[in-house]
C-alpha cells in the first residue's frame, strides 16, 4: 500500500491504494484489455518487471483483480471493483486531455505509441491479407527510430526489428507528430499538408491508410479555447 493518510474520507482510503507509482497505469492497461503479464509490460515499457509483479500482487490482495491460471497461462482479470475503476481512469484521461499542457520530449515513447495504435486498428478497412506499415521516426533522440506494425484480418502486432515481410506503406514523421495525430491534436491532412508526415506506397494505400486507424479514446474530448 502507498502512504497512509489516516483519514476516514473515502477519497483518502482509495488513494492509499491507487496513488503509488504506476498503480493506476497498471489499472489503465487492465481496463483497455491487457490480461497477460507480457501485454502489461508492453503497455508499460518503462516499468520494471519486478515492480509490475509487486503492483499486481497488491491489486490482487485489494480485490481489484483476480489471478486465473489455465493451461499454465496466467491471466489477470478485473473484479467488479476493478471494472468500476474504468470510470475513474476515463475521467482522469478526459481531464488530462483538456487541462494538461503540451507534452515534453521525455513524454514521447514510440513503443507505447505503437502499442496503443495496434490495439485500435480498424480491421474492416485494412486491405485483406497481411499489411505491414513501416514507421520511420525522424528525431535522432529516439533510441529506436524504426518500427513495423503487422496487421492481419483479426490481429496486429508491433516489431522493432524488420519482420522481413513486404512493406505496404512507410510513414516518415517526427514522433511528436504521430503522437499528436493519435491524440487528436492534429489531423492526418494537416500533417501531410505541412510536410511533417510523408506517406510512401501505392496511390490506393496512401489515400486509404488514415482510415486503417482509430484514434485514442480521448481524441474527441473538447479542448478549452
Amino acid at each position: 500500500m502507498g502512504a497512509e493518510y489516516h483519514q476516514f474520507c473515502p477519497i483518502a482510503k482509495a488513494m492509499e491504494l491507487l496513488d503509488e507509482r504506476w498503480t493506476l497505469l497498471v489499472v489503465r492497461e487492465l481496463v483497455v484489455g491487457s490480461k497477460h503479464f507480457n501485454e502489461l509490460r508492453r503497455g508499460l515499457p518503462r516499468m520494471s518487471p519486478s515492480l509490475l509483479s509487486k503492483r499486481l500482487s497488491q491489486l490482487e490482495r485489494a480485490g481489484i483483480i483476480e489471478r486465473h491460471v489455465a493451461s499454465k497461462e496466467v491471466q489477470y482479470i478485473l473484479t467488479d471493483a476493478g471494472t468500476e475503476l474504468r470510470q475513474v481512469v476515463e475521467a482522469i484521461g478526459r481531464w488530462g486531455t483538456r487541462w494538461i499542457g503540451e507534452l515534453g520530449d521525455q513524454d514521447l515513447d514510440p513503443q507505447l505509441l505503437l502499442w496503443d495504435i495496434h490495439r485500435n486498428i480498424n480491421h474492416p478497412l485494412v486491405p485483406p491479407g497481411l499489411t505491414v506499415i513501416h514507421f520511420r521516426f525522424t528525431e535522432p533522440a529516439v533510441s529506436t527510430r524504426y518500427w513495423w506494425l503487422i496487421i492481419t484480418p483479426d490481429d496486429a502486432d508491433v516489431c522493432d526489428t524488420d519482420p522481413g515481410h513486404p512493406v505496404t506503406v512507410t510513414l516518415t514523421t517526427p514522433l511528436r507528430t504521430m503522437t499528436q495525430i493519435w491524440l487528436g491534436d492534429r489531423s492526418w491532412s494537416q500533417a501531410l499538408s505541412d510536410g511533417t508526415l510523408k506517406v510512401d506506397g501505392s496511390t490506393r494505400h496512401r489515400r486509404s491508410v488514415p482510415s486503417w486507424f482509430k484514434l485514442s479514446g480521448f481524441a474527441g474530448v473538447p479542448r478549452p479555447a
